[in-house]
Order: C-alpha cells, then structure tokens, then sequence
C-alpha cells in the first residue's frame, strides 16, 4: 500500500498547494509584525490548548525563510551544523558531482575526516566553503555587470 503525499514528511516531497498557501499565510504574519508586541505565535496544541510561543528576531527571520522556500514550491530539509554528511549529502548540498566533490576534498579545500574508508564532512564546513565559493562568484559577477556596463 502507497502512502498518500501529505502523510509524508515534507522534506522527503515537494509541499502541496495547501501548504504551500499556508506558508505564504504564515510567513506574511510572521513578517508584518501582525503577532503581538511581544513577538508571541498562538497556536492550538495535540489537546486543543492555546498555547504561546515567543519568537525571537533570529526565529523570526529562520522561520520567514523557511517559509519563503516552501511558499516558492521547494523542499526543504534542515541540516544541523555539526551533522557529518556523507560525500553524496554534501554534493547534493552544493549541487556538483560526488567526483568533483572529492576532488575538492582532495585538493584541500573542504576539510573533512575519514571513517574506516569513508570520508565524512561535517555541515559546518560544507557550509563555510559555499559561502566562501557564492561571495567569489558574486564578486566575478559584480565584476563582468561593471565591465559590461562600462562598453556601452
């Protein structure tokens, strides 16, 4: 027996357009300061309870683009920073191939540790050579607009 799409975990499929509706709902409260002074989310819990959440400016601002994604019809799937990721999982993260991922582990510039035979990277420092890799594109493509802007 297949299971039906919403009975299964939003990060494993791409959100209906119910959620995707309910995203968008929730993240325009959530950014117009529509909740109340104190930044408290009121929600119904498993009994049936209100109960109150207070959202900080850093939950606030994760929540809003979580929320932005599922709006735009993406999967999303959180990666806590110290999760080792496989050499597949960290390719997929930075949309290359698992042989040109290993060939960045191999020059250096992703550090990584070896289990047994596997290389495991740990998310953190996935995440800081992406940032270190879309800061040098943008720069380049900054560069080539200003160049570009400069012929005509």
């Amino acid at each position: 027996m297949t299971m039906p799409a919403y009975a299964m975990e939003l990060g494993t499929r791409l959100p209906s357009s119910i959620e995707r509706e309910a995203a968008k709902q929730l993240r325009r409260i959530i950014a117009s300061g529509a909740i109340d002074d104190e930044r408290k989310l009121k929600f119904l819990d498993e009994t049936g309870r209100v109960a109150e959440i207070v959202l900080t400016p850093a939950l606030s601002r994760l929540l809003i683009e979580v929320l932005r994604h599922i709006d735009s019809g993406d999967a999303v799937t959180l990666v806590p920073v110290y999760q080792m990721l496989t050499t597949q999982q960290a390719a997929d993260i930075l949309n290359v191939s698992r042989p040109y991922l290993i060939g960045l582990l191999e020059k250096g510039e992703i550090d990584y540790d070896t289990v047994g035979r596997h290389r495991r990277i740990r998310a953190e420092n996935l995440f800081e050579y992406k940032r270190k890799r879309d800061a040098i594109r943008s720069t380049a493509l900054a560069e080539l607009a200003q160049a570009d802007s400069e012929l005509l």
